[in-house]
């Protein structure tokens, strides 16, 4: 079979008609022969041969007889070659055989590989769909499990809630879930879930059994306050910790958790009014026994009697009223040091005065306060509007008798400095409160002030009455040296001042000017019982001196009393230098002051028109040096 393809081959070989490739017929490319003879007779070997006359049909002839050579040769190399030529015409033929299957196959793979991509897609779109169902049936479970636990009452809530103590955590936390779970169970009611009427018994009964327990620890705790001696901040305390206790029944039981709001209101406000009216009490028995009274003024005579009949002693030193002292400790260091115990107070025989006793038990108020309006915050899960009423209705029994209390006190108190000192006691607590944010004494404290300040008016009226009322031909013997009354005012109007700094009130302010008139003029006229003038000034320059280094002393040296009593000592000494020089030198500080006048009213040429006029005078050749150059007061 080979052999006949070979033979095949050669005979095409043989038949093939090499005419057709003969180059030198007519029929070659005729249409370029003109181009191909412009390029030939442009060759170098063209131009060559022409200038060098040779023969081109010569030429021409041998060159067409050696392309014939090489094509005859040429073709007789394609005759050699046959057999190879028709080897790859059979290779290539073999190739397209072999080609054809594979684009075939090819064709096939093309066709699978679009099946299995549709496959693919269907595929795709069921895992979508899959995992959409998987994920819906996944949230169902878990809102439908999450639904069964929040239904499902478990055995260990029963056994905590009928068989745990209420102070153990474990009835705490299981309270709290049944809690929870009531309140889920009131919610799918109302969607009419079929499931709740499963476990609404169950959970009634656990409710009510927790509630019964709760109402008896919480009302024992209640009781506990009223046993003798017992510390009610400790209870309060066991309270706190199980506040959620009054939460669990003001959502499932208002009656039952009024019941106990009730009852701890009631009991508080006995046990407070109670313990403070007791403590009150024992506290004023600490009091000093020597009090002033109506006849303690500062106007009055140190040496005046009182009536024969008069049971009350009368005080030792009458300037202790009027003198600030240690008392002052009150509104610094002392304010919110501990409370003074009455027993230990009388053990130790020690006595106190009336703001000192005063800061103590309005200090005891202020922190049980504190801690009770607090604690109702907290335990009874109110807004501090609420808080104030529960407050007021603990509270109001006991503040009703600290105000009565106060009352009696200042009707018959005639102590100025013990009110005033008070009344910064009360600034400092409320500012102390307000610190806190407890606004509980806000009223309270306004109340008291009330009380104090036209009591505190009323005493100093009537000082300055005393003061006006005041003669000094009934005050005995007089002499230069400073006055006790004016010793009253210094030490009072430097304790008042000093007080006020801090806390500066007008009102207190125009009092302390009335009464500063008032001593002005009783030193004027103490000063004319003197028949001298010389007299009469040194005693205004003691009296100014002496006021002027108390209050200094006790306040700061830009007051307003202190500069008005400077400018009076500075007049006063003034005067008495005056007063003194004028035997020896009258007429030349008389002469001055007119020069001084002169000069003040710019009148200088009258005064040396008159010089000119006047007679010869040793001392008229300093005139024009006096006039001319500027003029001094004499010391």
């Amino acid at each position: 079979m080979a052999s006949d393809d070979t033979e095949q081959e050669t005979l095409d070989v043989n038949n093939l008609n090499f005419s057709d490739l003969d180059i030198t017929s007519e029929d070659f490319w005729l249409e370029e022969v003109d181009v191909h003879i412009q390029k030939n007779l442009e060759d170098e070997i063209v131009k060559e041969a022409l200038k060098t006359g040779v023969d081109l049909r010569q030429y021409s002839r041998e060159v067409e007889k050696e392309l014939l050579d090489v094509e005859n040769a040429s073709i007789q190399d394609y005759i050699k070659e046959g057999q190879n030529i028709a080897s790859l015409h059979k290779q290539i033929a073999a190739c397209d055989t072999i080609l054809e299957r594979m684009e075939s196959m090819l064709h096939t793979f093309q066709n699978d590989l679009g099946s299995i991509s549709n496959e693919i897609q269907s595929l795709q779109e069921q895992s979508i769909a899959m995992n959409v169902k998987l994920k819906n049936r996944q949230a169902v479970r878990g809102e439908l499990s999450e639904f069964v636990d929040e239904m499902v009452v478990p055995e260990s809530m029963i056994t905590h809630i009928l068989e745990t103590p209420v102070t153990e955590r474990g009835f705490l936390e299981q309270l709290q879930e049944l809690n929870h779970k009531i309140t889920f169970v009131k919610e799918q009611s109302f969607k009419e879930a079929r499931s709740c009427g499963d476990v609404k018994d169950i959970l009634e009964k656990l409710k009510m059994k927790a509630i019964s327990k709760i109402r008896e620890y919480l009302l024992n705790k209640i009781y506990t306050f009223k046993k003798p001696m017992t510390n009610y901040q400790i209870p309060q305390n066991a309270m706190l910790k199980f506040r959620f206790f009054n939460e669990f029944l003001m959502t499932n039981e208002r009656h039952v958790a009024r019941e106990i709001r009730d009852e701890y209101v009631d009991t508080m406000s006995k046990i407070y009014y109670s313990y403070f009216k007791s403590y009150t009490s024992r506290l004023m028995k600490l009091q000093f026994e020597e009090l002033a009274d109506k006849d303690d003024l500062m106007g009055v005579e140190d040496t005046a009697k009182r009536g024969f009949f008069s049971s009350k002693p009368s005080l030792k030193n009458r300037s202790t009223i009027f003198t600030l002292g240690q008392r002052g400790v009150v509104l610094a260091a002392d304010l919110e040091a501990p409370i003074i115990v009455p027993h230990a107070a009388q053990k130790n025989e020690a006595k106190h005065s009336f703001e000192s006793l005063f800061r103590s038990q309005q200090y005891a108020l202020l922190d049980n306060c504190c801690r009770e309006f607090l604690f109702l915050v907290d335990f009874f899960m109110v807004q501090q509007s609420s808080a104030q009423d529960l407050f007021n209705a603990i509270m109001g029994k006991t503040l009703s008798m600290f105000l009565k209390h106060m009352d009696t006190y200042t009707n018959d108190c005639f102590d100025s400095i013990a009110i005033f000192l008070c009344i910064h006691i009360i600034f400092r607590f409320q500012v102390i409160m307000h610190k806190r944010n407890v606004p509980a004494l806000d009223k309270y404290w306004e109340t008291l002030l009330e009380m104090l300040w036209p009591r505190l008016e009323m005493i100093l009226e009537m000082n300055i009455q005393s003061i006006r009322e005041c003669e000094p031909s009934k005050l005995g013997h007089i002499d230069v040296r400073p006055h006790y009354i004016t010793r009253r005012y210094a030490e009072f109007s430097g304790a008042i001042v000093s007080i006020n700094e801090n806390f500066p009130n007008d009102r207190v302010n125009k009092l302390l000017a009335k009464l500063q008139t008032e001593v002005d003029n009783f030193v004027l006229r103490m000063a004319a019982e003197f028949p001298l003038r010389k007299e009469q000034l040194i005693f205004l320059i003691n009296n100014y001196d002496m006021m002027l280094g108390v209050i200094m002393e006790r306040t700061n040296e830009d007051s307003a009393e202190s500069e008005s009593f400077k400018q009076l000592l500075a007049a006063r000494t003034q005067e008495f230098i005056e007063e003194i020089l004028a035997p020896h030198f009258g007429g030349m500080m008389m002469f001055v002051k007119e020069v001084e006048a002169a000069v003040e009213k710019g009148n200088m040429d009258s005064l040396k028109n008159q010089n000119q006029e006047r007679s010869p005078d040793p001392v008229d050749p300093v005139l024009p040096q006096v006039l001319e150059g500027p003029l001094s007061r004499p010391i």
